[in-house]
């Protein structure tokens, strides 16, 4: 009686060994978009509303004014357009210069969050306005409020930190974009002419016309 071996066959290991770490770098791959353009969404949007309000002094009375994301830094909106910038680019990179590019987008996000988080006790901004109103260069704005929307950025900016983390831990992993598409340089081997049919073979005049070619045209 034979006996069976039970040891899989060692393409069925193998197969078995690079599934689970495929499935692994789609889905980090996934996360990592997912992530890097919803905190970039969110960053360039929440830095558009309203940060800050406060009154200033006119004359006998009080003028509401208001200060957005914009007029207090510019820098998490600038730096969420990097992000995206760099969130394509690491896929039309490799090797070390896909390390430098997701490197670029965690620190984008880093530095959105924190320059957002200063923001959220700004007063400088509505100062300047409050100056620039009542014509008095030592105007200060009164009653001062701020709302979450500097928080919300942060947010966003962390989302981006930690869609290059992603990037840097499992992006070697992750295709290329255009790696289909690129040519090593190998001379691509020529295919041969097929042979002249023999005008004593009907088979052969048959296909030579299926070919699309003149069986009667001399080599």
């Amino acid at each position: 009686m034979e006996c069976v071996s039970a040891v899989p066959a060692p393409q069925t290991r193998a197969r078995a060994a690079t599934a689970p770490d495929s499935a692994g770098s789609r889905r980090s791959l996934a996360a990592a978009l997912l992530l890097g353009a919803a905190g970039s969404t969110v960053v360039l949007l929440a830095s558009g509303q309203t940060w800050a309000g406060g009154e200033a002094a006119v004359g006998g009375g009080t003028l509401p004014l208001t200060a957005d994301g914009q007029d207090i830094t510019g820098l998490p909106a600038a730096l969420a357009v990097v992000a995206l910038a760099a969130l394509v680019a690491v896929f039309a990179v490799r090797g070390g210069s896909r390390a430098l590019v997701a490197g670029l987008l965690a620190l984008s996000g880093l530095g959105a969050g924190l320059s957002s988080a200063l923001g959220a006790s700004d007063s400088a901004a509505l100062d300047e306005k409050a100056a620039q109103t009542t014509g008095n260069t030592s105007a200060t704005i009164d009653a001062l409020t701020h709302t979450a929307w500097p928080y919300v950025t942060a947010v966003g900016g962390l989302l981006i930190l930690l869609a290059g983390l992603l990037a840097l831990r499992y992006g070697s992993r992750w295709p290329t974009m255009s790696g289909r598409y690129e040519r090593d340089g190998t001379p691509r081997p020529r295919k041969a002419a097929p042979p002249a049919p023999d005008p004593d073979r009907p088979e052969d005049l048959w296909k030579a016309l299926d070919r699309g070619e003149d069986p009667t045209r001399e080599a």
